[in-house]
């Protein structure tokens, strides 16, 4: 029996720790593949990790992410779940009338944006 809950950032750290040069895919600009090491993206989540704490998130607490399936995605979706921050996904293709209702009942402390979606944000 394992000393440890088994939470889904566990698979980022059993990838970097056995496989930590396999590639993980994502989606890349203009539908291009990006590639990246497990070892690599668990080092980036965890320092995200850490900037996420930094802004005063706690377990528990939520972050809105408003993105397409990219790397930078990917990041922050593992950073918050090391650190028992919920992730909400927002889906970026649903109107903005249906994104700000989700915001306004979510209760999320910060919005992670992806590249070329801030002016959908600043709607928000």
């Amino acid at each position: 029996m394992q000393d440890y809950a088994l939470t889904v950032d566990r698979f980022l750290d059993h990838g970097a720790k056995w496989h930590g040069e396999a590639k993980v895919v994502t989606a890349g600009a203009g539908g291009a593949d990006t590639l990246i090491g497990y070892a690599p993206l668990r080092e980036r989540a965890n320092r995200l990790s850490g900037a996420l704490l930094d802004l005063g998130l706690k377990p528990g607490d939520r972050i809105a992410t408003l993105a397409w399936n990219t790397q930078h995605h990917v990041e922050v979706w593992y950073a918050a779940m090391g650190v028992g921050i919920v992730c909400h996904t927002l889906n970026p293709r649903l109107t903005l009338a249906h994104l700000a209702a989700m915001v306004a009942k979510a209760d999320d402390r910060v919005l992670a944006v992806g590249a070329g979606l801030r002016d959908v944000a600043e709607a928000l």
